[in-house]
């Protein structure tokens, strides 16, 4: 489905529900969450995705495209709602290559995170991202054009893992209300300053001017 990376930004685009497992292998706990989480392309030049570049000491020029993500949503055991927003920008190695560099940034601020991304023969897009001594690796692709699947690991210093799982489903754009068809509104003869044909055709026969 995906060629290269921005393809697959470009298919990630638009309004998504998603559902979320994860699994603490730590304390063999799981949670679930919901949410609704919006996606849009950005081009590279975008003054945010130069600016994110600039901040993660990746030319701006090497930049291929960007992704800002935004999402509100609740965990199954919390009435809370949570919300939040980051920005992802490839810079491949060289023009038109799957692999190359990842910049992201969250709403919570702080250095924006460097990594590696790489396309796969079947299309999957593979994140890699470490944080100190925290690895994150992410992998993502598309079971349909409108069904989107993500599976991720988190690895602690201590060699433990956090495992994640997503299916994301397209929400579909509500078709644009009909209109109600258009009628031919009644006119009336005192509106016309007509009168109607039997009174015509009467003065007619009776040799009377129908002038009015």
């Amino acid at each position: 489905m995906a060629r290269d990376v921005i393809d697959f930004f470009r298919a990630s685009a638009g309004r998504w529900f998603s559902q979320r497992n994860r699994l603490d292998l730590t304390g063999r706990r799981s949670e679930g969450s919901r949410s609704e989480v919006e996606i849009a392309c950005l081009e590279a030049d975008d003054p945010r995705a130069i600016e994110l570049c600039r901040l993660g000491g990746i030319d701006p020029d090497r930049a291929a495209g960007a992704l800002l993500i935004e999402w509100k949503g609740a965990l199954d055991f919390d009435n809370k709602t949570y919300a939040g927003r980051s920005l992802l920008v490839s810079a491949p190695d060289t023009p038109g290559s799957g692999e190359g560099d990842l910049v992201a940034q969250t709403a919570a601020g702080g250095e924006p995170l460097v990594g590696r991304f790489r396309m796969g023969e079947d299309d999957a897009l593979t994140l890699l991202t470490r944080h100190g001594a925290v690895e994150i690796k992410e992998r993502l692709l598309f079971a349909s054009p409108n069904l989107r699947l993500r599976a991720g690991v988190v690895t602690g210093p201590d060699g433990l893992s956090v495992t994640t799982f997503c299916s994301e489903v397209r929400r579909a754009e509500a078709p644009p209300a009909q209109q109600p068809p258009q009628t031919q509104a009644r006119t009336w003869p005192s509106q016309t300053n007509e009168l109607p044909d039997w009174i015509t055709e009467e003065m007619a026969n009776k040799g009377d001017n129908p002038e009015v």
